[in-house]
């Protein structure tokens, strides 16, 4: 597998663009250029909002061709990488062969996302649900577990990929050491003495001490499982 993809690229250059840069000593391109976007309640008094003059709004419509022109030349000139090659072993194992880069994507995520999506209480445990919350002054605000929630799916998805990467989690709950035989057995698989048989059913030696706790192991593979449907569900909210 090969995969080659740049990062987002975008030529656009908005016709006001030019026009605030070409007139930058004017308030109204300072006001347009100011990306300041907290300021203290002294400095919003302050601040005053100079909108652009009527001659601005006309010379915008005049210049959205060029605008245009501009962003045909860069996107060919520059044009954004897109290049994905599949080999057939690839999809001897899909699972895990997504799984190792699906893996590393959602802990980038977790660590640097900017927001939350909705999630359903019936996903996450009875603490972090909405229900659980303190009331929300207003209707439209977000009860205090809303980041909570996000936070604790993030984290079940990145544990059921983490264990489809590396299945060594399996080993805490074995212990003991194989010692297998082979019982002379008849066609309806009941032992029989040795000369009188035509089949062989594996068993248990005398020196095995093997023993899993099967039980317990389910109660990770429901975990593992819960993560990829969360995963699925929530398949379109993984955005920054």
């Amino acid at each position: 597998m090969k995969v080659y993809i740049s990062k987002y690229r975008d030529h656009w250059i908005s016709p006001y663009t030019m026009l605030d840069y070409a007139f930058w000593w004017t308030d109204w391109s300072k006001c347009s250029r100011d990306k300041t976007v907290i300021r203290s309640l002294a400095e919003e008094r302050e601040h005053k909002y100079v909108e652009h003059p009527a001659w601005v709004e006309r010379w915008s419509d005049r210049l959205l061709p060029v605008s245009r022109a501009i962003a045909w030349v860069w996107d060919r000139v520059h044009p954004p990488i897109n290049y994905i090659k599949i080999d057939h072993y690839d999809t001897w194992s899909m699972d895990h062969t997504l799984s190792s880069i699906i893996l590393p994507m959602l802990k980038q995520l977790k660590a640097a996302k900017h927001g939350s999506p909705f999630v359903d209480d019936e996903d996450v445990p009875e603490h972090l649900r909405s229900t659980a919350a303190p009331p929300k002054e207003n209707d439209w605000d977000t009860d205090e577990n809303h980041f909570k929630r996000w936070d604790w799916v993030m984290s079940e998805m990145i544990f059921a990929f983490e264990c489809k990467v590396d299945d060594s989690w399996e080993d805490a709950f074995r212990s003991g050491e194989h010692d297998i035989t082979w019982i002379p057995v008849d066609a309806a698989g009941n032992e029989v003495l040795k000369g009188e048989h035509k089949y062989y059913q594996m068993g248990k030696g005398p020196k095995d001490t093997y023993q899993c706790d099967y039980d317990a192991m389910k109660v990770v593979e429901a975990r593992i499982q819960n993560g990829f449907r969360l995963f699925g569900k929530y398949y379109q909210a993984l955005w920054d």
